[in-house]
Order: structure tokens, then sequence, then C-alpha cells
């Protein structure tokens, strides 16, 4: 479960790379909405959930101990190394977001990636990093509005990182894309028929009794199991 394959570390650097780039244009977007939001900055935080899509994907599709973080790093790394507006405190942005989408999975020891746990990651998530952007972008705002824009974080890395996220990991699973990595190859056993029960038949022993009522023997699948 530690260890990356090279598949594994390549999709979690494209998921990453992807991101970054893709950040340049929504960093914008709290520009264009700066009028709006003037006059009640908490409004922000219903934003933040997006920017930890990068490692709550990472973790649900690739599932290994530091991808989420990896993911993120390199997400804000790339996007401040191409001219992020917040500069250095990006990367510091990526270390928070990257790591509360890592306790989430930690604390249910990499074992679980369902809905409820990708919730967890980004409300995690949300809460470092509005105590990072409290620290360094928001002492001077009240503390009533300080607790507002914390709601509203929550309620976004819930919504916009975990609950969105866990959508699109599940969809790229039905086309087939992740048939090579961890989240795909558990769909695939899910998918599987459940073991006979004890009552029934299994299709084996079936098929050897219709062989017999035939006339003919067992197939070489059949002497197989036998």
């Amino acid at each position: 479960m530690t260890r990356f394959r090279t598949i594994d570390l390549l999709v979690t650097v494209l998921i990453g790379a992807a991101f970054g780039v893709a950040f340049l244009g929504y960093g914008q977007l709290y520009t264009l909405i700066g009028p709006l939001t003037a006059a009640f900055k908490p409004a922000e935080g219903l934003l933040a959930g997006l920017w930890f899509l990068p490692a709550i994907l990472a973790g649900l599709i690739v599932r290994r101990p530091g991808a989420a973080l990896l993911a993120e790093m390199i997400a804000a790394i790339v996007s401040m190394l191409l001219g992020s507006q917040w500069g250095w405190g990006t990367a510091i942005s990526g270390l928070m977001q990257g790591g509360g989408v890592e306790l989430a999975f930690l604390a249910f020891r990499y074992r679980r990636f369902t809905l409820p746990v990708a919730m967890l990651g980004g409300v995690l998530s949300a809460l470092l990093e509005w105590g990072w952007e409290k620290f360094a972008y928001y002492q001077e705002m009240s503390w009533t509005f300080s607790f507002l824009m914390l709601a509203f974080f929550l309620l976004s890395g819930a919504l916009l990182c975990g609950a969105l996220g866990w959508v699109i990991t599940r969809a790229l699973v039905a086309t087939g894309a992740l048939d090579a990595l961890p989240a795909g190859r558990e769909a695939a056993l899910q998918a599987q028929p459940a073991a006979p029960s004890g009552g029934s038949e299994s299709p084996a022993t079936t098929g050897t009794r219709g062989s017999a009522d035939r006339g003919t023997g067992p197939g070489p699948s059949q002497k197989a199991d036998a």
C-alpha cells in the first residue's frame, strides 16, 4: 500500500500539473468578483473547496500515502511558478490543503475511500487553509467575519472538494479510464458476481451435470476445478 508504482506516480504528477495550470485562471476569478465580495469578504470562502481538488482526486484515485499531499504541492508550485498572485504563500496553501486530505485518509489507515471520508478530507483541508489565511491575509478581519468565513470554508470543502471529487472519481471509474489504478481495480472487484450461497449450485457443478446428462465428459475447466 505504501509503494508508488510508476503509473501511480505519473498520475499523481499529472493531476497536480494540470490543476496547477488551471489554478491560474481560477485565481483570476477572485479578482473579478472582488467588487462583489468587498462588502462581505467571508463570502470568498464559498470558493475555497475547488483549490483542494488535486489532493482529493489523487487520494481517491491513487490511494497511496502521500499522493494527496504530493498532487496538491505540485499544483501549488506550478501555479506559483507560472505567476500566481499569492506568490510563495501558494506553496504554504498547498501544504495545508494537501495535508488536510492526507489526514482524513490516514485516520482510516488508507483503507476507506468513501464519500464521507472524502468530505472529511475537504473539511480538514478547509480548516487548515483557513488558519493559514487568517494569519497571512486576514489578520485585521474581525473574529465575527473570520468565523463566518470558516463556516463557508468548511461547507465549500465538504461539497466542492469532497463530494465533487468523489463524483468525478466515480465518473472516471465508469469510463474505464482508471482500470489500471486502485480505484478502478476496486470497482472491477465489486462488479464481479457474488460467490454462490451454500444451498445453490455453482456454475461449474451445473455445467458438469449438464455434460453428464448429454453423455459427454466435463470440459478442461471443469477438470481443473475438480
